[in-house]
């Protein structure tokens, strides 16, 4: 048996680098006309404070051992939690817009959330993987009574936890992120291999889930009664929907050219409305150039998930999948007006450092999983 020096995953590196320098030729061209007394404040800033950091830190997770991981993960959970409580401190926490999501650290403010995002991927994975391999293990020894009773306690163990992440995020509040985070550990959860009767609790629940937030701030009803009908409230609700929309549209088939456009000062252009403002500058060829990468960036954590031995990599890597994708989609889908307005980045493209940082990190793990497999193929 020859053993062969683990190698980079050369294709998902290059995919995410053409996003990354996608996002750093629009920010470029928005930071441009924002700020127009230092054209390049903002790009530096995302470069210094978001950028940089990631692919350090991106590094260090591609090379720490994935065993790390799994049996730190609930540490690192239990950290993520912790810090999200910090951000209702006062002094710790600030408040922005009536959302306490972010923790002061002076020189720049820390958004705890996104990082949960990332910390219970890896917790869920290695929980998962944990819970399987007892299951199989009652399997091969028979034991169908006690094999049953698995399954409903880790049903019970899987929303006692959910529990405690919906109260943190709705009190910030941050139902968009809540959002996101609940599909990801629901898709996680079914790709485990778990009874289908608990994929259907769990719709169940969300439903009622939903339904409750509603009952509970009656304006998130109004946001999806102006989602269905923007005209209802044009300068209000409606305004950001209404703009992207335009903002899209107005970029054609080839787009109107990098610093080009007209609706550039649409709501917060360098973050939740990005893709609009790039859809704007490079038309619908460069916004299906986005979708494909998106696209390409699930296929391939797909083939590293199922190439992996090993349950906690396998999850793990279709956990980080499932989230960077879906954040991708939402975003894109509120700036073309099917999706209500929900604040999310659009990942490696949209300014910020927190969403840049451990975005990467993810990609990080992707491709320290990825190493594995191929370093296992090659023995």
């Amino acid at each position: 048996m020859k053993k062969t020096k683990p190698r980079f995953d050369y294709f998902l590196i290059v995919n995410v680098g053409i996003l990354i320098v996608l996002g750093i030729v629009i920010i470029t061209s928005v930071s441009a006309s924002i700020s127009p007394e230092d054209p390049t404040f903002y790009l530096f800033r995302h470069i210094k404070h978001g950028l940089l950091p990631g692919i350090i830190l991106g590094f260090a997770a591609f090379k720490i051992p994935l065993d790390f991981l799994r049996k730190w993960s609930v540490v690192l959970l239990l950290f993520s939690l912790f810090l999200m409580v910090l951000v209702f401190l006062p002094g710790a926490g600030l408040t922005l817009g009536g959302a306490s999501r972010w923790i002061n650290l002076r020189l720049f403010t820390f958004q705890p959330s996104e990082l949960l995002k990332l910390t219970f991927i890896l917790y869920l994975a290695a929980w998962l993987a944990t819970r399987t391999a007892i299951i199989e293990k009652k399997k091969k020894d028979f034991v169908l009574k006690e094999f049953g009773r698995w399954s409903a306690s880790t049903l019970i163990a899987f929303l006692a936890v959910m529990a405690i992440i919906v109260v943190l995020l709705v009190f910030q509040p941050d139902v968009s992120t809540l959002a996101l985070i609940i599909t990801c550990a629901f898709l996680m959860y079914f790709a485990a291999g778990t009874p289908v009767k608990h994929t259907f609790l769990i719709i169940m629940l969300g439903i009622g889930g939903l339904a409750a937030l509603i009952r509970i701030a009656p304006y998130r009803f109004e946001r999806l009664l102006v989602f269905l009908n923007p005209e209802t409230d044009p300068m209000g609700l409606g305004y950001q929907i209404k703009q992207a929309i335009i903002t899209v549209g107005s970029g054609g088939f080839w787009g109107m050219g990098p610093g080009m456009g007209i609706q550039r000062f649409l709501p917060q252009p360098l973050t939740d409305s990005i893709f609009a403002v790039f859809a704007e500058q490079a038309g619908f060829v460069g916004s299906m150039l986005v979708i494909v990468l998106f696209v390409l960036f699930f296929w391939r954590g797909y083939v590293i998930a199922k190439n992996s031995q090993d349950s906690f990599c396998k999850l793990t890597a279709l956990g980080i999948s499932f989230w960077i994708v879906l954040q991708a989609f939402i975003h894109i889908g509120v700036a073309i007006g099917i999706l209500p307005v929900t604040g999310i980045p659009l990942p490696f493209i949209s300014y910020g450092g927190t969403a840049m940082i451990t975005s990467l990190i993810g990609v990080g793990i992707l491709l320290n999983i990825s190493k594995n497999v191929r370093k296992v193929q090659n023995i």
